[in-house]
């Protein structure tokens, strides 16, 4: 049995985990029906120095209080709850503007695992707002330096120093089987042109969980109990 019995009658358990550098804020816009549905919002915390990806996913597994939930990350925030659901036991794994395995990187980030281009990349981000907002969602700032800044929070530099390592250089041959991809064919940072077996969201960008909230409002109950 994938959820837990609350208030005499059965409520499923759906943990939200946010892409690099961002906050729970970016899912403040997904409303699921509360009879049905309880979602708990994961945060970012600072990883011990030399951790290891499936070290600091077991760790966030700490912050999971009910048995098989479901599991839906976005971006960076997706290839961790790949990690975490190689140590507990999930009911549903979904991820969102991200990727399956380290074939789906684009070349950019393979060059840069390669070339370890990746270890002058946090120092820059940190300085620059526009820059870390293009790195993390695939657009620059423009006129929404506040609304950036709302969202992306977690712009300490060790951690992102780790983040960007880990998520250009993760290991993962081939997809964790029965996971679930939701990808915009709009993606700037990870161009769909690399993705395989997706739900495909038309004109959906790499931030399509805060643009395309309606969608996901509409589409993910039946994802999460009937895919």
């Amino acid at each position: 049995m994938w959820y837990s019995k609350a208030l005499n009658h059965y409520m499923i358990h759906v943990y939200l985990m946010p892409g690099m550098a961002a906050n729970p804020s970016i899912f403040e816009h997904i409303k699921l029906a509360e009879e049905e549905f309880t979602l708990h919002k994961l945060s970012w915390f600072l990883p011990e120095t030399n951790e290891s990806l499936s070290d600091y996913a077991l760790r966030m597994t700490l912050k999971i209080t009910h048995k098989k939930p479901v599991l839906l990350g976005v971006s960076f925030g997706g290839v961790l709850v790949q990690e975490m659901a190689k140590h507990i036991e999930v009911s549903k794994l979904i991820i969102v503007s991200s990727v399956k395995s380290k074939k789906e990187l684009p070349r950019r980030m393979k060059l840069s695992r390669k070339l370890k281009l990746y270890k002058a990349v946090p120092a820059k981000l940190i300085e620059d707002i526009d820059l870390l907002a293009k790195y993390a969602f695939g657009e620059t700032v423009k006129n929404r330096v506040a609304l950036y800044q709302k969202y992306l929070s977690m712009n300490d530099r060790r951690y992102l120093k780790w983040a960007v390592k880990e998520m250009v250089c993760w290991g993962q041959d081939a997809p964790i089987p029965n996971s679930i991809h939701i990808h915009g064919d709009k993606d700037p940072v990870f161009p769909i042109k690399y993705i395989k077996d997706a739900i495909v969201i038309p004109e959906g960008t790499h931030i399509m969980v805060i643009t395309k909230f309606r969608w996901f409002n509409k589409n993910l109950p039946e994802i999460i109990k009937n895919h």
